[in-house]
């Protein structure tokens, strides 16, 4: 029986995606155009540039994908594309060609959670969830915690009150002098630094919640940059900084307030998370998003895993960041467990925060 075939397109943020995955486990081809020289020099996503670098892209990454996947758009069974949350400009862009191509072809189309496709990353890898299970979601743009007891029926436990982790990262790296996106380089840096050279605040950590708030350490790296006159790096914007830059050129004292600062985004990450875990009486933990790249968390993740015999679900740092399989994959789920979506998909909307909830339905093929 041939493998039913998804055509994946993923806009949502700064990332043009497009992947072919084979059966919801199997990656024939995961193509991805980033957009750092456009954004590096504003230390930050500026939404119009992302959105007319999408428009560029959008079509060269789809033929990539499928080129390099071995398929033509003929024997793609199904497309799946983000349709939320994220910029909505950006998600318009990819919700339309997929559309497009779907109506071109007589393909099944549907949308997908953009949270949903990185809570069953860990799927394209093997992994086996069983439930309940705790949930963090941690990237430029979410932290959050969930309990799902089962596919469809999920419990926000916890989320940001202000800056999401990966978005404390970028602002504080700002703040160092550092190129965009600051979080490999703080994690690179953190590396050669003194985690305990600074004590900056964990904010929440003595209050009965599983709330995050990032705002405050960041607010304490700005004074404690400013009160000790310690220079920035010297990088200009265009992109990140070469390895050899990275480990002669910056000062032992920045090295050590990233450092420092990491550490204190990290400690509170675990400990939460770790807490959820134990208020949900499970084995099971999922971690997904791009903050789940940096090394000292996963480090520490696993090394908890490890002491509390845990089953740590956290995808490979490739299949963390924004990708195309993921969404690929969720698709795929959601066909297994519903059946082909409706011919309406000409009617379906980009939501700029659509909510994850129903969205978790997809995952009860993993379970």
């Amino acid at each position: 029986m041939r493998p039913m075939l998804v055509l994946g397109i993923e806009t949502s943020c700064d990332e043009t995606a497009a992947a072919v995955v084979a059966d919801a486990s199997d990656i024939r081809s995961s193509i991805v155009a980033t957009q750092f020289d456009v954004h590096a020099r504003y230390g930050g996503i500026v939404p119009e540039l992302a959105c007319r670098r999408h428009t560029e892209n959008i079509l060269p990454v789809v033929r990539a994908a499928l080129s390099e996947g071995g398929a033509t758009l003929e024997e793609i069974d199904l497309i799946a594309v983000t349709r939320g949350p994220g910029l909505i400009g950006a998600l318009l862009v990819g919700l339309s060609c997929a559309k497009a191509l779907a109506y071109a072809s007589s393909t099944p189309c549907v949308g997908v959670n953009h949270l949903e496709g990185h809570l069953v990353a860990p799927i394209l890898e093997g992994a086996d969830y069983h439930y309940p299970l705790v949930a963090l979601v941690v990237s430029g743009g979410h932290t959050e915690l969930y309990r799902v007891d089962r596919p469809g029926r999920i419990e926000l436990l916890g989320q940001t009150l202000d800056d999401a982790a990966g978005e404390a990262f970028d602002k504080v790296a700002k703040l160092l002098g550092l190129s965009f996106p600051g979080g490999p380089i703080i994690d690179r840096l953190s590396e050669e630094g003194d985690p305990e050279a600074v004590a900056f605040p964990r904010a929440l950590m003595d209050r009965d919640t599983l709330d995050f708030s990032f705002s405050g350490v960041k607010t304490a790296v700005k004074y404690f940059v400013d009160d000790h006159s310690i220079a920035p790096a010297p990088f200009g914007v265009e992109g990140p900084p070469r390895e050899e830059d990275l480990t002669a050129e910056v000062s032992q004292a920045l090295k050590d307030v990233a450092a420092s600062f990491q550490a204190a985004v990290v400690d509170v990450l675990v400990s939460k998370t770790l807490a959820a875990v134990r208020q949900v009486g499970t084995r099971e933990l999922v971690v997904a998003g791009g903050v789940a790249c940096n090394r000292e968390l996963r480090a520490r993740l696993e090394a908890a895993a490890a002491a509390e015999s845990l089953n740590l679900h956290i995808p490979s740092p490739a299949l963390c960041t924004d990708n195309a399989a993921m969404i690929a994959a969720a698709g795929a789920l959601r066909v297994r467990r519903e059946g082909w979506p409706p011919d309406g998909f000409l009617e379906m909307d980009a939501v700029a925060n659509l909510p994850l909830a129903k969205a978790l339905e997809v995952m009860e093929e993993a379970g």
